[in-house]
């Protein structure tokens, strides 16, 4: 179904709370899901969890956006700060009732105004192969496509983009 949403502005928020860590992991649910083709179990989605933790999201290495209205967690989009100016976007999520109606780049537009912020003059991200709404959503928001600058396991396909 889609939706229409009126602007949500995203707060930063503390991995730990209840509503990150629920909205973490729907994010993880999904993307272990996708890379398995069914859907993910429990044990699999704790696994993930504790092997890629969140809890660097926080300032100032970084930041976790949630997003909600009326109460309803819809999403998020986290950034982590990395030496020279760059900042690494990560674990950004759209809940399926909230997709396609504009949630995504408005996560990355508030995203990127913490991003100046913080001082960070380019924003890189990685993702999978399989991921093409999230490929697709980068191109559009002017993150063009580079070359691998991360050896992680699951990362298929590498963005960045300049802030000016």
């Amino acid at each position: 179904m889609r939706r229409s949403l009126k602007p949500v502005r995203a707060e930063p928020t503390h991995p730990s709370s209840a509503q990150a860590r629920r909205i973490l992991r729907c994010y993880f649910d999904d993307v272990v899901g996708r890379y398995h083709g069914r859907q993910a179990t429990d044990e699999e989605i704790d696994s993930a969890i504790r092997d890629d933790p969140s809890d660097d999201l926080t300032p100032p290495s970084g930041l976790l956006l949630v997003a909600r209205e009326r109460g309803e967690v819809l999403g998020c989009a986290g950034l982590r700060r990395l030496p020279g100016g760059i900042g690494e976007v990560t674990r950004l999520f759209v809940v399926r009732s909230a997709r396609e109606a504009g949630l995504g780049v408005q996560l990355m537009d508030e995203l990127e105004i913490h991003a100046r912020d913080l001082g960070v003059r380019e924003r890189r991200l990685d993702t999978r192969r399989d991921l093409v709404e999230a490929q697709r959503l980068y191109a559009s928001i002017g993150y063009e496509q580079t070359a691998p600058f991360n050896d992680e396991p699951y990362a298929d396909v590498w963005f960045r983009k300049r802030l000016v």
